[in-house]
């Protein structure tokens, strides 16, 4: 077997061992997309896996390496731990290892295609040509989904309660020490699970969280919707817009608002073509953002807010500079 040769199977094993892994994340990500497009979308990515690792299996065949039967299961194993470690951390931060998967898949089949060149293998450079095109396209894609996280607006990929969990702990690490101006939701909940002992520690963190102690007290037999509106109510009155506009933001994040309160007017008595139009109009995150929360939590019309999900992939391609 000549040098070429061989290390052009060496590459086919590990290209057959990511894709398989490729496979697997793609199909764990399933359920944790948020509208019917993306799923199918997702699915179909699994899909294309499975039949580009037998396409690669193939061509392995074809030099006189032998594909062995640890391969698949190994590369099965490798998206399951993937998986389970990654509920420990925020899911921007499980997307971004996706993305590192997509761009060693990419990089082995660009270094694939030269060995092929070099080696005079025609079918295994056409092979790598494909192989090139799938994951530039992959990588555009998760791209995008990342830059609509960072935007605001809610990702193609939900997290998992777990991630909810990881990514809220992460923030708080990280956020700033003004508590109450920007994070009214989470200061209601908090005192409502923690009772009066966390509610002065929270007076203690800066002096306008004491100045809103007592909004909190009066909410805390209420839901969640209804201390989130008297939050505001009483930040409205006392002068504090910040605080107040946390507040609503937070409400707007659950879908608790009224139809007037909607970038779109009217949007109640409008049909799913006229919604679907009103929303291409939207031109900020946040607004398609409100939109998606009110239809998950008051219509649930699945072709709107694939709608909106769409626009707000748009918006994301912008910000990254990616072609339509």
């Amino acid at each position: 077997m000549t040098d070429s040769n061989s290390k052009l199977i060496n590459q086919l094993r590990a290209l057959v061992l990511l894709t398989q892994t490729e496979e697997q994340v793609a199909r764990t990500r399933v359920s944790q997309a948020r509208t019917d497009a993306v799923r199918r979308e997702l699915t179909q990515n699994a899909d294309n896996a499975a039949a580009r690792s037998l396409e690669i299996t193939e061509q392995l065949r074809a030099l006189g390496g032998v594909p062995d039967v640890v391969t698949p299961t190994v590369g099965r194993l490798s998206a399951v731990i993937k998986a389970t470690f990654e509920q420990a951390a925020p899911v921007e931060e499980a997307l971004l290892t996706d993305l590192q998967l997509e761009h060693q898949l990419l990089d082995r089949a660009t270094y694939l295609k030269v060995l092929a060149d070099q080696a005079g293998e025609i079918k295994v450079r056409q092979l790598a040509e494909k192989l090139i095109d799938a994951h530039k396209a992959t990588v555009e894609w998760l791209t995008v989904v990342l830059a609509e996280e960072a935007m605001g607006g809610p990702a193609a990929l939900v997290p998992t309660p777990v991630q909810k969990v990881a990514g809220g702990v992460a923030r708080a690490v990280n956020a700033p020490v003004r508590f109450w101006a920007n994070t009214v939701n989470n200061a209601v909940n908090s005192v409502k699970h923690a009772g009066e002992e966390t509610s002065g520690r929270f007076a203690a963190v800066t002096d306008r969280a004491h100045a809103l102690t007592e909004a909190v007290r009066e909410t805390l037999t209420a839901g969640r919707s209804a201390s989130l509106r008297r939050a505001e109510q009483i930040a409205q009155r006392e002068g504090n817009r910040d605080a107040a506009q946390a507040a609503k933001s937070a409400r707007e994040d659950l879908g608790d608002v009224s139809a007037d309160e909607l970038p779109i007017k009217n949007y109640d008595n409008l049909s799913v073509s006229d919604a679907v139009k009103a929303i291409k109009g939207l031109r900020t995150p946040r607004d398609i953002q409100v939109i998606i929360r009110y239809e998950e939590t008051h219509k649930n019309r699945s072709n709107v807010a694939s709608a909106a999900q769409t626009q707000l992939a748009a918006l994301a391609k912008e910000a990254v500079g990616v072609d339509s």
